[in-house]
C-alpha cells in the first residue's frame, strides 16, 4: 500500500510497503480523505511542539472498517468511523479522572506515532465512532471541531455570554460556531480580513475585529466597556496569546487553545486585577467528539473546505497549504 511520510522538515516522500495486520483490539481500517491540521503544517515546517521525525502525519481522518472484532459500540465491517486520534493509557492520574485527552502517556495519531496519511491503518478499536449519517468531508472535519468543543467546555460558556476568539483558522472557526450553538455572541478577531469576512459571512459571527493597536478599544465599545467574560485564542502566535488578556473582563477566563512553542510573558497586576482563570485546552474527549457529531449539520462543512486533491498529488500543493494569501482554509486529501 501506498503511504507519505515526512521524512524531516520540508520533506514528504511517497512510499509503499506491507499492509498492516491486525492484532487483538485493533480495527483494520481504509482512510478515505485526511484533514490537514495546523499541527501538521507546523511539523512540515518544523517548528511543532512534541514532535519527531520521520513521521506519518495525519489525525483528521473519515475511515471504514475493513475488519474488527467485538466491541461495545457495535461497530463491524464496512461501517463508517470517526477516529479519535488520542490514545491514551487508561491509568494515569488524568485518565483516572477522566481527563483522557491530556494523559500523561498519551500518543496521538501523527504526532507521538504515526498517522493516517496511509491507505490502510490499524487502530485500537476503542477509539472508534459510528459516523454511517456523515460524509466523508464531514467525518475529516469532526475532530478539529472536537478541538474546539472541549475548549467551550472547559470554559463553561453560557447562553447570553460575549465571547473574543482571536485567530480565524479552522480552530478558531470551529470555536466560534460552537460557542454560537452554546448562546454566546462572538467576537472574532485576526489580522487576515478574508478570513474575517469568512467569520461574517459563513458563520455568522456577531462582530468582527482587525487584530492591531485599535483591537481593545473597538472590543470595549461592543461590549459597552465590560470587555468579554471569555476570550479563546486559536492562534498559537506569541504576540496574540500575550495581548489576549486584554479583551478580558474583570472576573474572565482565558483559555489558550492554540499551542506556542516558547515561553509568555503576562503583567502579574494587570491579570491579577481581573482575576483571571488561565486555563489550558488541549485535544478532546468522548463526550466532545460526540458532541460536535450531533451539531454537525449546523456547520458549513462545504465552504470550510477550500481545498481537496488525490493524495498522489498532496505533496505538490502542500507548500501552497502554508500561505495564507491562497484562501485556503481546510484542505483535505483523499486516498479513495
Amino acid at each position: 500500500m501506498k503511504y507519505i511520510v515526512c521524512e524531516k522538515p520540508g520533506e514528504f516522500l511517497l512510499q509503499e510497503k506491507e499492509a498492516p495486520i491486525r492484532k487483538e483490539g485493533e480495527a483494520l481500517l481504509q482512510i478515505n480523505k485526511v484533514g490537514i491540521c495546523g499541527t501538521d503544517l507546523h511539523a512540515y515546517a518544523g517548528n511543532q511542539a512534541f514532535f519527531t521525525y520521520p513521521r506519518i502525519l495525519g489525525h483528521e481522518l473519515a475511515s471504514e472498517v475493513l475488519e474488527i472484532g467485538e466491541n461495545e459500540r457495535g461497530i463491524k465491517a464496512g461501517d463508517k468511523v470517526v477516529v479519535m486520534p488520542y490514545v491514551s493509557c487508561g491509568e494515569c492520574i488524568a485518565c483516572r479522572n477522566g481527563k483522557t485527552n491530556c494523559c500523561t502517556n498519551i500518543t496521538v495519531l501523527g504526532v507521538h506515532g504515526d498517522g493516517g496519511m496511509q491507505e490502510q491503518i490499524t487502530v485500537p478499536a476503542d477509539i472508534l465512532l459510528p459516523a454511517n449519517n456523515l460524509s466523508n468531508d464531514e467525518m475529516a472535519i469532526v475532530e478539529p471541531l472536537a478541538i474546539g468543543a472541549h475548549s467551550i467546555r472547559r470554559a463553561d460558556i453560557k447562553p447570553g455570554e460575549i465571547v473574543a476568539v482571536v485567530g480565524c483558522g479552522p480552530i478558531g472557526i470551529g470555536i466560534m460556531k460552537l460557542a454560537q450553538i452554546a448562546g454566546a455572541k462572538v467576537i472574532a478577531i485576526d489580522m487576515n480580513e478574508q478570513r474575517l469576512e469568512y467569520a461574517k459571512e459563513k458563520i455568522g459571527v456577531d462582530y468582527i475585529v482587525k487584530a492591531g493597536e485599535n483591537a481593545v478599544n473597538e472590543v470595549s465599545e461592543i461590549t459597552n466597556g465590560d470587555l468579554c467574560t471569555a476570550v479563546f485564542d486559536a492562534s498559537g502566535n506569541k504576540y496574540a496569546l500575550e495581548s489576549c488578556p486584554d479583551y478580558m473582563s474583570h472576573g474572565g477566563r482565558f483559555v489558550l487553545v492554540g499551542l506556542s512553542k516558547g515561553e509568555l510573558s503576562y503583567t502579574h497586576p494587570k491579570v491579577h486585577a481581573k482575576e483571571m482563570t488561565l486555563m489550558c485546552s488541549r485535544n478532546a474527549t468522548t463526550e466532545d467528539f460526540e458532541h460536535v457529531i450531533s451539531v454537525l449539520n449546523q456547520f458549513p462543512t462545504e465552504s470550510f473546505i477550500t481545498h481537496n486533491v488525490p493524495f498522489t498529488e498532496m505533496i505538490e500543493n502542500f507548500d501552497s497549504w502554508l500561505k495564507p494569501e491562497t484562501g485556503v482554509m481546510k484542505a483535505t486529501v483523499n486516498f479513495n
